[in-house]
């Protein structure tokens, strides 16, 4: 009897750990697979100024609702996606290339939509790269 306590105990104890690596790696987006075509890209508008506030004004129609008004991935669409939205605050994105950045906006994967319709103008891209870099 006391055997089968113990085994019921290891096996309770050996789910709970392995649905909690479960739930721990959901909480992580995969690795993005960036060409090197688009890792060496780099930004022409770079150091543009963005007097008009472009790419706030873009950011806020097309990004917002999933990664949030400061960029944290925790706007209000971000709790229904299967795909951790990504925060532009962590140290992690910040040391991305603009490159990097610009594909994984406007080419996307999964539930990150391309944006490369909805943003035709290549400066208007590059100024919703910048602003996100700033946030």
């Amino acid at each position: 009897m006391k055997k089968q306590v113990l085994l019921i105990v290891a096996v309770f104890i050996g789910s709970f750990i392995l649905l909690s690596m479960t739930m721990i790696k959901s909480n992580q987006q995969d690795p993005w697979d960036v060409p090197a075509k688009y890792e060496k890209m780099k930004n022409p508008y770079a150091s543009a100024s963005d007097e008009d506030k472009i790419g706030r004004i873009l950011y806020a129609k097309h990004c917002k609702s999933c990664h949030g008004s400061k960029g944290k991935g925790d706007g209000t669409k971000a709790k229904s996606l299967d795909t951790p939205v990504g925060d532009f605050t962590d140290a992690s994105f910040k040391s991305q290339k603009d490159g990097s950045l610009y594909y994984k906006t406007f080419i996307g994967r999964d539930e990150m939509p391309s944006f490369i319709k909805k943003i035709p103008d290549e400066e208007e891209q590059w100024l919703v790269i910048n602003y996100i870099k700033g946030l």
